[in-house]
């Protein structure tokens, strides 16, 4: 994969807890940033499945059957597999969640 080089301020004692860890310091640096995207990715799922956008909980009451009804079979058949999945249900105030019969 082909790199861009960049220029990273760190300081003193960083720099040299760094080296003593990484030989590689250009490899940690750059898994590092890897993580901590991740991390943040991940975070901001979280806080938006805690408090899901208002327009969700009225596209779920709209549901599956409604949608279907306004658009052809054969285009649903294209779009929608009907026997895989999990049935999902909306809670407000808590989001998906799985339905149980």
């Amino acid at each position: 994969m082909p790199t861009e080089r960049v220029t990273v301020s760190l300081s003193p004692d960083l720099l040299k807890e760094l080296d003593r860890c990484a030989p590689n310091r250009s490899q940690f640096i750059q898994e590092a940033v890897r993580h901590e995207l991740l991390r943040r990715r991940r975070q901001e799922l979280e806080r938006s499945l805690a408090a899901p956008h208002p327009e969700t909980g009225e596209l779920a009451d709209t549901g599956l059957a409604d949608w279907a009804t306004r658009v052809s079979e054969e285009e649903a058949s294209e779009l929608v597999d009907g026997d895989a999945g999990t049935d999902l249900h909306w809670e407000p105030g808590r989001g998906w969640g799985e339905v149980h019969e």
